[in-house]
């Protein structure tokens, strides 16, 4: 399939609404383009100095337009794609298109796995003391947070390019596991530094098997 291309340096997974600011004549373009033929765009990622895989984006709606054309749009995020083709000018636009292709996803989401990543997500926000709102099991999956659990942006590029629900799952698992255990670390640290000068009762030894080495 063919889609005009906005490439930019962010990731957007599929299901999130995509807030954008139009200002370059070239994209201005794109977006009335879009507008006026129904078309959907992609977003593929611009990361390491390349291009390889993206997201198809559905225009929602206009927000503000301003006097010198420029845009505030939101955007739906569909689909995940694999940029097969890029041209910079694409045919005689003067925005980047390009063939693309895309992914077929494996819906095999674990349960029980998924209940461990939305409880691990509760213990983070916990830790960070943040507040979040309740999560529905039934409607979470492993793009509904992806962008709230600190991950960077090579490991949403990663997350992004994975086919399997539950390899997904597995990933952001392992991160919040690692995250939490470094948040841990980090508070304790806190602690001890906070209680350094300040008095503190100390339990008694007993001394009755004491040894001098």
């Amino acid at each position: 399939m063919n889609l005009p291309l906005f490439p930019l340096r962010t990731v957007f997974f599929p299901g999130e609404t995509v807030p954008l600011h139009i200002f370059e004549p070239r994209y201005k373009a794109l977006i009335e383009d879009c507008h006026r033929e129904s078309q959907t765009f992609g977003i593929p990622v611009f990361i390491d100095n390349t291009l390889s895989y993206g997201t198809e984006v559905q225009l929602a709606r206009v927000v503000n337009t301003y006097a010198d054309g420029s845009r505030d749009v939101v955007c739906a995020a569909r689909q995940v794609f694999r940029l097969k083709s890029f041209e910079s000018l694409w045919s005689g636009k003067p925005y980047p298109g390009g063939e693309v292709e895309f992914l077929d996803q494996i819906r095999d989401s674990d349960p029980e796995l998924k209940q461990r990543v939305i409880t691990g997500i509760q213990d983070l926000y916990k830790l960070m003391d943040l507040t979040h709102e309740p999560i529905d099991p039934d409607r979470f999956n492993s793009f509904t947070l992806a962008h709230k659990i600190g991950l960077s942006m090579r490991q949403e590029f990663d997350l992004l390019r994975m086919t399997s629900e539950a390899m997904r799952l597995q990933f952001i698992n392992d991160h919040l596991q690692q995250t939490a255990e470094v948040l841990s670390q980090l508070n304790a640290t806190r602690e001890r530094i906070e209680m350094n000068g300040h008095f503190r009762n100390y339990d008694p030894l007993d001394f009755e098997d004491f040894k001098l080495e």
